[in-house]
């Protein structure tokens, strides 16, 4: 009604007697939706004291725990053409089994005789190396022998020398007897001639006197003439061991450059012998690399180069292998924001998929379905996806991880961290604040050791 008189009916009239007014007007089910929003207000109000496991989420995928463990390629270190298979894809291998045959397609290398060509090109070389010792032995003979010779020759033209030395010793007192006997023989013939004039000699007697000062002269000049040949004997004699020793030099160093270049050449022919043999090495190594073979135990996983035929370069993927022996890991990767909460041997669940679970990151103990890991390494340079690596291993303590878990399967990892309230954490997630950063309690008994 629109109350606009002034004779207010509810006033005078009273409704409680009609059945309408008691279902319209009845209280009680105010009182038991009040009991019960005070009810859900308490539970409220407790869950916000009950405890919370803080946690740093990721994605990841199965991985092994050592990289010797993980899938791998296969390749071949030369280019070859593929001539056989020995095995198919999801075959086991144990480790040197034979995967495939290849052949060469280098032409330097197609001879099937290459081996044995390079040994005979070695043989013959090593003969050469012989030769050249025995030329740089026959040398160094020669050396020897041309030494003693020279020795000989300068002893027998020493001899000489001093022979001449002697001669021009004996000419040159032969010449001064010549020249007192040519002054006596002066003297007489004067003293003659004098006595001659005087009457006292006859004149044959004069003339028999300058007869005799010619032939005392005629010896003067005869002795000279000796001399002189004795002194040029002398300096033959001196020539002569100039010659010797410039000739024998001449020689022997002759011999020595001789014997310098065998040495050099044997030298050489040496390293030519090493060289084809490291050759032969090699070409004896490349024969066996014909072979392709497993490196460890394990399955094929795909043929990454099929049918018969088909060639391939160095260092190119032939064929995928997973080892049969491996420990399991799973790799992970947080947020720059998380990393300073990541610590070694810090506990972390997974879920993995494929495996049903259910999970509540903040009561890890009430859920079901995940596994227990370890942190075992944290990489320190961020990733191609802007976050940090982490590697983790199965938790020893804990339940297995299934067996039936493959490599690179998908993974959920919680990483837990403090208990707080959950007030604490439902405040922390609304202001956008990261976890607390906290210490392992490993970690503050190692700092307390320390101290």
């Amino acid at each position: 009604m629109l109350n606009i008189s002034h004779n207010q009916l509810n006033k005078k009239v009273t409704l409680q007697g009609y059945k309408a007014h008691k279902k319209a007007f009845k209280g009680q089910h105010f009182k038991i939706f009040n009991r019960f929003l005070y009810t859900f207000a308490g539970i409220a109000i407790i869950i916000l004291f009950l405890p919370w496991t803080q946690n740093v989420t990721g994605n990841g995928y199965v991985t092994t725990l050592t990289p010797d463990q993980r899938p791998q390629t296969i390749q071949s270190p030369i280019p070859g053409r593929i001539e056989k298979w020995h095995v198919k894809e999801g075959d086991f291998v144990k480790k040197g089994d034979t995967i495939l045959y290849i052949s060469e397609i280098k032409n330097e290398y197609q001879d099937p005789r290459l081996v044995e060509r390079t040994n005979q090109q070695r043989d013959a070389k090593s003969r050469s190396v012989l030769s050249y010792q025995e030329k740089v032995k026959a040398l160094e003979n020669q050396v020897v022998a041309l030494s003693k010779e020279r020795d000989l020759k300068r002893t027998q033209t020493e001899n000489k020398l001093r022979q001449a030395e002697l001669k021009v010793q004996s000419d040159s007192i032969d010449l001064i007897a010549a020249q007192t006997n040519i002054k006596i023989a002066r003297r007489q013939f004067e003293r003659t001639e004098t006595l001659q004039t005087e009457g006292l000699k006859a004149v044959t007697d004069v003339e028999e006197k300058r007869l005799k000062l010619q032939e005392t002269q005629a010896k003067l000049i005869s002795q000279e003439n000796k001399l002189l040949a004795s002194k040029n004997e002398l300096i033959n004699a001196r020539l002569e061991i100039s010659r010797i020793n410039a000739s024998y030099a001449d020689k022997i160093a002759k011999a020595r450059s001789d014997r310098f270049t065998a040495e050099s050449n044997q030298f050489d022919t040496e390293a030519q012998v090493t060289k084809l043999e490291n050759q032969t090495t090699n070409y004896k190594m490349r024969n066996a690399l014909y072979y392709i073979t497993a490196p460890q135990n394990g399955y094929i996983n795909k043929a990454i180069k099929g049918g018969i035929g088909e060639t391939f370069k160095e260092g190119e993927q032939l064929v995928g292998i997973m080892p049969a022996n491996y420990d399991l890991a799973v790799e992970t990767y947080v947020s720059p924001i998380d990393l300073p909460l990541m610590h070694l041997g810090e506990s972390v669940r997974i879920q993995f998929d494929g495996w049903p679970a259910i999970f509540f990151s903040g009561w890890p103990n009430a859920s079901f379905g995940t596994y227990a890991g370890k942190v075992v390494a944290i990489e320190t340079f961020i990733s191609d996806n802007g976050k940090f690596r982490i590697l983790i291993a199965p938790d020893l303590e804990e339940v297995e991880w299934p067996e039936n878990v493959r490599v690179g399967s998908g993974a959920y990892t919680i990483a837990l961290l403090e208990d707080v309230p959950i007030w604490y954490e439902v405040w922390r997630q609304l202001n956008g604040f990261p976890p607390n950063y906290y210490t392992p309690e490993k970690a503050d008994v190692k700092s307390d050791q320390k101290k």
